[in-house]
């Protein structure tokens, strides 16, 4: 197996692309501590891995504070003894405002799930990685990260931050046995749009002259299978990268 013995983190597991990758790393041999906010849904997740003979744990966090943050890397401390993987997964979209539009407080609040709540739990990580001398981090990016036509403006620059953190991480870390990669998701099958009800309709306007060419939408096994190549010894040379996945709808533009 492809992480076997292996410590996991994977945050926003409850549903969609992290609960792909917590079930496909626990079928691979990792111990996978399951974070979201949705407390029920994490247990459920964590319930079948281990109904399936794997190893997890539930634990309720909201990406947006700092104790959540720390105690659900202290959990995989106290439960598993260590950490060796953390998956920053867990987000949140826009309403698809432009610069003109977006209120501050819609700001603040992407940027503290999407961006901060990402640079904090790599730093709480980063003293365990060092300690060991290795240690792998795969951030989960989007295409809005590096192109303008896909969110409004919060969502958009907190995934172009996310690849700014992923790529500085990466570079700062390359000598301690540190590797920090990125996925950038294309359209994909998951409910991050869900609580959304503000829609900013000039913004959504615009971006449908992109998504009129989308290839075709993703599944979240699809990038979980990734999200496995980047946490595992086989992208070992692999660092500060960010790995598009989106069936070619950035390719041509």
């Amino acid at each position: 197996m492809r992480l076997d013995g292996k410590v996991a983190v994977v945050t926003g597991a409850a549903s969609g692309m992290g609960k792909a990758i917590a079930e496909l790393y626990a079928k691979e041999g990792a111990k996978v501590v399951v974070a979201d906010l949705n407390i029920e849904g994490a247990e459920a997740v964590a319930g079948g891995i281990k109904a399936s003979g794997g190893e997890a744990v539930a634990v309720q966090t909201n990406i947006a504070k700092l104790e959540d943050i720390h105690a659900m890397i202290d959990k995989a401390v106290s439960e598993f003894g260590t950490l060796d993987i953390l998956v920053n997964n867990a987000g949140m979209m826009d309403n698809m405002a432009p610069v003109g539009d977006v209120s501050d407080e819609k700001w603040d609040l992407i940027f503290d799930v999407n961006t901060k709540g990402v640079m904090r739990a790599i730093r709480k990580a980063i003293p365990i990685f060092l300690d060991k001398g290795k240690g792998v981090i795969v951030n989960t990016a989007s295409t809005g990260g590096f192109s303008g036509a896909h969110a409004g403006a919060a969502y958009t620059a907190s995934k172009h931050a996310v690849i700014g953190i992923t790529k500085n991480t990466g570079f700062m870390y390359a000598q301690k046995g540190i590797r920090c990669n990125a996925i950038a998701p294309g359209a994909t099958m998951t409910n991050i749009t869900a609580g959304t009800t503000d829609w900013n309709e000039f913004g959504a306007s615009r971006t449908k002259v992109t998504q009129g060419v989308i290839p075709r939408v993703g599944q979240p096994e699809e990038i979980a299978q990734v999200a496995l190549f980047l946490a595992s010894d086989e992208s070992s040379f692999v660092n500060g990268a960010v790995v598009a996945a989106d069936a070619g709808w950035t390719a041509g533009f």
